[in-house]
């Protein structure tokens, strides 16, 4: 329990920190804030014991690679 803990703790911060730096001018990097969001989402609800559908979580999980994947997009063009 203390590793889910410190895990989404871990998550939050890199989530919000991210989330800054999107907000100084390179806008994909939202999509990992919103990639790291949903892995905090996720575990406080196996933490609580929410009871969450599987299909709710799957579609999560497709949002969170989708947005992954933009802002990894963003980064390549970037150096590019």
């Amino acid at each position: 329990m203390a590793m889910l803990i410190i895990s989404i703790v871990v998550e939050a911060a890199v989530a919000v920190i991210v989330a800054l730096a999107a907000a100084k001018g390179r806008p994909f990097l939202y999509g990992l804030a919103f990639t790291f969001a949903a892995y905090v989402l996720y575990d406080l609800a196996r933490l609580m014991q929410w009871a969450v559908e599987g299909t709710l979580l799957s579609v999560l999980f497709l949002a969170a690679a989708l947005a992954a994947l933009y802002a990894v997009w963003g980064l390549y063009r970037e150096r590019a």
